[in-house]
């Protein structure tokens, strides 16, 4: 399967280095391409070094910090591959699990596929309620859009890449999650989600998601329950 990978990518300079290491390790991945989201904390200038020694890598650099959403749509539009996935750089997702992903694409029953970190995978266990939020925004969506996701906001998504073409995507931030549901279960495209190992940083390592994105995510999902 031809794969793109989009990594987006904001001041990782400690992890941006063992990711690539994980995804190249698994060797299913035709092309890489990283988005760097202004950056300042040295992240660019080590991907600009590290790029020209990997030909399947592309490396764009957005001028300020526009948002993860900004980021990812950077990064689908610039894929050439059959079939695309978002891969943070926090390493709180195993590139080990791209089998896994893959397989129900490969064997012709889904169109996307969701990476759920709450079907029984291993994962550290910490953040509960992070957790909580997760299940009540998960909660939400399904009651809106008739589905039974276990896992709404997870960041492994893979997508056949005709079908992103065709969906009009506005989110800035980290409303990209629930927009992207909202209009593929709207759209009656086929989602499978699948169990992945899950190994959440805390707020002191660097997470960056917060209570204001919770806000968000509820109203991208009542905004696009009635509009596209």
């Amino acid at each position: 399967m031809n794969l793109s990978v989009i990594i987006p990518v904001y001041n990782e300079i400690n992890t941006i280095d063992e990711i690539l290491r994980r995804v190249e390790a698994v060797k299913l991945a035709e092309e890489i391409i990283i988005v760097d989201d202004g950056s300042t904390d040295g992240t660019r200038e080590k991907l600009q070094e590290i790029a020209p020694l990997h030909p399947y890598m592309k490396v764009i650099l957005h001028e300020k910090n526009s948002g993860k959403g900004t980021a990812v749509r950077t990064g689908i539009g610039a894929a050439t591959q059959d079939y695309i996935l978002i891969q943070d750089a926090d390493l709180e997702y195993d590139p080990r699990d791209y089998p896994s992903l893959l397989k129900p694409i490969e064997e012709g029953i889904a169109d996307v596929v969701y990476g759920s970190r709450f079907l029984g995978a291993p994962r550290r266990s910490t953040m509960f309620w992070h957790m909580v939020a997760n299940k009540m925004l998960t909660f939400m969506t399904n009651l809106l859009y008739n589905s039974i996701l276990s896992d709404m906001e997870t960041g492994y998504k893979l997508f056949r890449r005709e079908i992103l073409s065709n969906i009009p995507l506005h989110s800035k931030r980290f409303n990209f999650e629930p927009e992207i549901t909202a209009k593929l279960l709207k759209r009656r495209i086929r989602i499978f989600e699948v169990p992945v190992t899950f190994n959440p940083r805390e707020y002191s390592e660097g997470k960056k998601i917060g209570l204001k994105d919770a806000f968000e995510a509820v109203w991208t999902l009542l905004k696009y329950r009635f509009v596209d």
